[in-house]
């Protein structure tokens, strides 16, 4: 739906705006109740006549200005009970429109919009129109056909037409009571929020009352300006001049209102008198049969038109002034007409399976509780509805004819779905789209005032929500519930824990967490993620017929204020310890993830840079909220845009200088995500949900784990080093980029630039590889004329691409006459999307993510990312579109197309369809041009080489319509200047410089900023590839010491960094570190820092001066018993030297010599002198057998027994 969607829940429902108080009423103590339809006996029984309106606006002594007049009740219910508008003769009468001159242009003197566009001026027309542009005066064919399909070679006009038909002034028959002269009033009323006078005031609020209840959508709404156009008895054109033709007439009103944002249109029909002129084929005395007149809206420039079905150019026109039934008339017909076409209106007369549903507001929280007005079937009082939202089913109720209302259901899905409704139990045949937005997306209904609820012991908290989106009665009793969100099975459990409270619709509450702390919830102890949901207690008594109430929710909340007296009895003092350790437990025993998401890029120009694989965390954008409350320090965070095939995500912060925050210095770095915050489908299983698995799985385990025990926990140090370690930028690979812009100049993927002014739709990349399959095309067209006419070069207007199996997007260049609000259109699947509202900023869809930067309100930059890494970035700027394309480094060696090969070799970028190379001259235009330019030409037809067309061809029309085989561009790289040109080459080089790409925009356009744009864009996409698609030298993470810190973060060559410790700690390890140019930092002579207490390092010391001590003590020691050793062997020697001396004999085992070699056996010297004895072979050695030693006497025995 386009972006009629900008009003949420029950001021959808006007009979809760009964309570609300308008400035400018009186209030009388009573509700007004809604009036039922006129009676349709007022209208006159002759199709020749009618009877006019009498009283109310159209009392003309009422329109007396009086200072702050004030509208009461009753007067207001008064004047509503007219369908006709006001209409003043002489003073409205147009005595210029007649016969011969059927059409005066007027000034409107405000900016109106319309169907896309923006006018300040109108024509308005006998024939039943007012336009927008110059009307046609060429013979028409019938059924006329809108818009021209001939464009531009035909007019195209701008116009809205409640009977758009050849007309004639008719003639009164003589018995109207109404005797206002036949014709065309107008009447044009300004500036009404600053009206005090009763004119002003009354119809100010009359236009604001009809449109709210007359559209869905429209509760909000305050009129600005009012145009009031009424044709008065109009005749058809041909009539048979001698009967009484002219007296067959038609009286209807056209009534346009805008607040120069949005815009409505009423259409009155009074009276239809005939249907069709005689040129369509009607009768020439009653103006009947034929091709009857058209009915509906037309946009002009061959761009959209809305044929008000089943009434235009068909025989149910007659039935518009019975059908419509706004406000209760018979004859009304209600539309908002500012981008798009809605109807407001039942139309019993429409068949088919596909009819348009209108419904308001178009999108929803997930968890449902959106109040959904729909209009588009009629509705009977006891009409059965069921609105279908996805695949659930809900019973819905009627407020009037047009209206009925359901409440959207509990949605486990994310994105665009189907909702249907179905009337008496038949086939759900009327049919729209609902977009679903998660529960971190979605606007907060319900909120604290301040952030003191994610404290562990957090006392009073304020309670705040949007009163006025349930009931506009503040008295009404609702109710403050407190849900829970568990994955303890693969399917996942939203239960209700808790009711908070119960108290009136004030919009604020204080709740004190003690009112808790008695609770005892044991079976929901293991829930960390909770919700708060407030509803209507008795919604049937402020809704009629309603069964559910409506529903506001919070978003994803920590439970602490909650459950944290009843974990700390459970689980004592360190309670947050022991559910931190359960999560840990918990993520242990699940499937390793993080090795399998996208690195970070090291420095945050890579991280905006790569428009592939990363996206603006909207909850840390340095573009749009700075809190960065989860992330303190960080300055912009980015997160991986697509969900990888785990349901895992990643997410990188940077600091005020731009380099990645990890979680080895900080607790606030980014890190990976276990479950992405979009989600994955199927959407309804464990790990897989948007936003509650993310915060299940990743964000609250870092309130119990960090936040409330602290940085420096051992709960903290196992989630950022272990379970949630940010991974540093080791190994990151920059995408390469291609661009093209101007008129048009393209750079390749390989840095290659030249020109080519090729006009119809063309292959920019096309992959075709059993990996990946990607199709990106371009549209060019003309460049619009200069003072002198044609420019013989193009530019481009759109883009569409495809990636593998993923859904068609397609990014267009709006008209200049329609930018006034958005900038590009976008088309996924070939419906129109809008990105103004901060929910739909980021969409997603199958294989794809769509989204514009929350800083931009336009439209006017789109970027599209792919599952498989590839980016596409479109801009606009002064009417001129750009776009890039990303390609991650799996597309190498694989691309073709006007982008060329990325192979980082620029001869071989230009690849024909067929495959083949060609080397071309860049600077011979003509030849690329034609030998290799216009092959990539598409049509509607498949080729096996360039694919077809992927464009959404509206209004019949084809790839052919966009190519012209006569078109010749300018071929030269900077073209000639006019001789009668005022442009000059000095203000060409000044403004241009060195841009032959800016020089040729400028002399073909001769628009000064078309050239500066060029150059712009040139210069930036230079800049962005040099610097932003570079890779860069890492280090990899040097982890901050516990209870220490870094002189700096960063990690790139040349880099040093000094470590210190906090107060009360004492450095011990290497305090500098160094990066080199390979890419490690210097080795840690003094090993690896750490900081220790001075308790801690006091120990140590006295551990180390005694290990000194012992170290050297002990070779002192061993020193002294070596030399004692040594003494003693000396004076053993000396003993032995003496006993030889004075006996001859040597002791047994003493040595021989002051060597110490030890001999054979103790016997006479003399003995061994004299042995000279041979022992036989074999025989045993006694001398040296210890047996043989055993049993040999001593020498000392021996000599004694001798002398004996």
């Amino acid at each position: 739906m386009a972006p009629m969607r900008r009003w949420s829940l029950l001021p959808l429902l006007v009979c809760c705006l009964a309570g609300l108080g308008r400035a400018e009423l009186t209030q009388t103590g009573r509700n007004r109740t809604r009036r039922q339809a006129p009676d349709s006996g007022r209208r006159p029984a002759s199709n020749t006549y009618y009877s006019g309106p009498s009283g109310g606006l159209n009392a003309y002594d009422l329109w007396d200005d009086e200072e702050h007049y004030t509208i009461t009740e009753d007067r207001l219910r008064e004047i509503r009970s007219d369908m006709m508008y006001p209409f003043k003769y002489p003073n409205d009468y147009q005595r210029d429109i007649n016969d011969l001159t059927p059409q005066i242009d007027k000034k409107l003197n405000f900016r109106f919009p319309y169907y896309g566009f923006l006018f300040n001026y109108t024509w308005v027309s006998l024939h039943g129109f007012l336009g927008f542009s110059v009307p046609t005066s060429e013979p028409q064919t019938y059924p006329l056909t809108f818009p021209q399909p001939d464009w531009p070679v035909k007019n195209d006009p701008s116009f809205i037409g409640p009977f758009y038909s050849k007309c004639v002034m008719g003639e009164m028959g003589g018995e109207e009571t109404d005797t206002r002269r036949p014709g065309v009033y107008y009447r044009i009323e300004r500036d009404l929020y600053e009206r005090y006078d009763q004119f002003g005031v009354e119809l100010r609020e009359r236009a604001k009352w009809d449109i709210r209840e007359g559209i869905v959508g429209a509760e909000a709404f305050t009129p600005k300006h009012i145009i009031i156009t009424t044709w008065k008895n109009i005749s058809f054109n041909g009539g048979n001049a001698n009967s009484r033709a002219r007296r067959v007439t038609n009286t209807l009103q056209l009534l346009v209102v805008t607040d120069e944002v949005r815009s409505y249109a009423i259409f009155n029909y009074l009276h239809m008198g005939w249907t069709t002129h005689t040129e369509a084929g009607g009768d020439i005395n009653e103006g009947q049969g034929g091709i009857p007149a058209y009915v509906g809206f037309n946009a002009g420039n061959g761009t959209s038109a809305y044929p008000y079905k089943p009434y235009s150019q068909t025989m149910y026109i007659r039935d518009l002034i019975s059908t419509g039934m706004a406000n209760g008339f018979p004859g009304r017909h209600v539309f908002r007409i500012d981008e798009k076409i809605m109807a407001g209106n039942c139309r019993h007369e429409l068949y088919g399976s596909n009819l348009p549903l209108v419904f308001a507001p178009e999108q929803g929280n997930m968890l449902g509780g959106s109040l959904v007005n729909i209009s588009g079937p009629c509705f009977g009082p006891n009409t059965l509805v069921k609105c279908r939202f996805y695949d659930r089913e809900v019973e819905g109720v009627v407020r009037d004819t047009n209206t009925a209302f359901c409440v959207q259901p509990r949605l486990f899905a994310t994105g665009y779905v189907d909702i249907a409704v179905s009337l008496d139990g038949g086939p759900y045949y009327w049919k729209g789209q609902y977009y679903v937005e998660t529960p971190l997306t979605a606007p907060e209904g319900v909120m604290f005032a301040n952030d003191d609820y994610q404290l562990a012991e957090p006392g009073a908290l304020r309670l705040q929500w949007l009163w006025h989106n349930l009931t506009m009665d503040q008295s009404a009793h609702v109710t403050v519930s407190l849900y829970g969100y568990r994955e303890t099975t693969n399917t996942p459990e939203l239960v209700f824990i808790d009711t908070i409270l119960e108290t009136n619709n004030r919009g604020v509450k204080d709740i004190a967490t003690s009112d808790y702390m008695g609770n005892d919830n044991w079976d929901y102890l293991d829930i960390e993620v909770g919700l708060l949901q407030i509803n209507l207690t008795s919604p049937g008594t402020y809704l009629s017929g309603l069964k559910s109430s409506p529903t506001l929710w919070s978003r994803p909340i920590p439970l602490a204020w909650y459950f944290g007296p009843q974990w700390s009895r459970v689980y004592g003092t360190e309670w947050a310890s022991r559910v931190c350790n359960r999560w840990i437990e918990n993520d242990r025993n699940l499937k390793h993830f993080a090795g399998e998401v996208i690195r970070c890029p090291c420095r945050i120009e890579q991280a905006v840079a790569n428009k592939g694989l990363y996206v603006p965390d909207f909850s840390c954008d340095r573009d749009g909220n700075t809190a960065c409350n989860e992330h303190k320090g960080a300055i912009h965070c980015v997160r991986a845009g697509m969900v990888n095939a785990d349901g895992a995500g990643q997410q990188c912060c940077y600091d005020i200088d731009g380099y990645l925050m990890m979680t080895s210095d900080s607790m606030w770095g980014g890190n990976p995500h276990r479950a992405h915050n979009l989600g994955m489908r199927p959407f309804y299983e464990a790990n897989k949900m948007p936003s509650l698995s993310h915060w299940y799985h990743d964000v609250a385990p870092f309130y119990s784990c960090c936040r409330w025990q602290g940085e420096q926990s051992q709960g903290c140090i196992t989630y950022r080093f272990e379970r949630r370690a940010s991974q540093d930028c080791v190994g990151y690979q920059p995408p390469s980029a291609a661009t093209v812009f101007g008129d048009p100049h393209i750079y390749t993927f390989d840095d290659t630039q030249y020109t080519f002014n090729g006009k119809g739709e063309y292959v920019l990349t096309r992959v075709n590889t059993n990996r990946n399959q990607l199709d990106v095309q371009g549209r060019f067209e003309e460049v619009p004329d200069n003072e002198r006419g044609a420019v013989l070069a193009t530019q481009l207007t759109a883009i569409a691409a495809r990636d593998n199996f993923s859904t068609t997007v397609e990014i267009r260049l709006r008209p200049t006459e329609a930018q006034w609000r958005y900038k590009l259109n976008v088309l996924v699947n070939n419906k129109y999307l809008y990105f103004d509202r901060y929910p739909e900023k980021m969409q997603i869809f199958r294989g794809m993510l769509v989204y514009v930067p929350t800083y931009i309100h336009n439209q006017s930059q789109v970027i599209v990312l792919f599952q498989s890494g590839a980016g596409v970035e479109v801009l606009e700027n002064q009417g001129q579109m750009a776009a890039r394309l990303y390609l991650p480094l799996s597309f190498m060696n694989q691309t073709k197309g006007l982008f060329g090969n990325w192979s980082n070799d620029p001869s071989d970028d230009f690849v024909m369809p067929d495959g083949s190379t060609i080397s071309f001259d860049v600077n011979n235009m003509e030849r690329l041009y034609q030998d290799f330019g216009l092959k990539w030409l598409l049509d509607d037809k498949e080729d096996p080489y360039k694919g077809g067309s992927l464009f959404f061809h509206e209004n019949g029309r084809s790839s052919s319509n966009y190519y012209d085989p006569g078109f010749l561009p300018v071929f030269d790289k900077i073209p000639d200047i006019p001789d009668n040109s005022t442009l000059t080459a000095d203000e060409v080089k000044r403004v241009c410089g060195g841009s032959y790409q800016c020089a040729y925009d400028f002399i073909m356009s001769e628009r000064r900023d078309v050239a500066v744009f060029s150059k712009f864009y040139q210069d930036d996409f230079v800049n962005t590839k040099s610097i932003g698609l570079q890779t860069i030298t890492s280090c990899g993470a040097l982890p901050t010491p516990q209870n220490g810190r870094k002189n700096t973060f960063a990690f790139t060559p040349g880099t040093m960094v000094k470590f210190e410790c906090d107060p009360g700690y004492i450095l011990v390890g290497e305090a500098r570190r160094w990066c080199y140019a390979s890419g490690d930092w210097s080795w840690p002579e003094d090993g690896e820092v750490s900081c220790i207490s001075e308790s801690q390092y006091k120990t140590m010391y006295v551990g180390i001066q005694t290990g000194i001590v012992f170290s050297l003590l002990i070779p002192i020691v061993a020193a002294l018993c070596c030399f004692g050793c040594h003494v003693k062997n000396q004076a053993d020697e000396i003993e032995r030297e003496q006993l030889v001396t004075n006996t001859g004999y040597m002791p047994r085992g003493s040595s021989s010599h002051s060597g110490g070699t030890r001999s054979s056996s103790s016997m006479p010297l003399r003995s061994v002198a004299s042995s000279g004895q041979q022992r036989p072979f074999g025989a045993p050695d006694m001398e040296s057998s210890p047996r043989a030693e055993r049993h040999t006497p001593s020498p000392l025995t021996t000599r004694h027994e001798s002398s004996h």
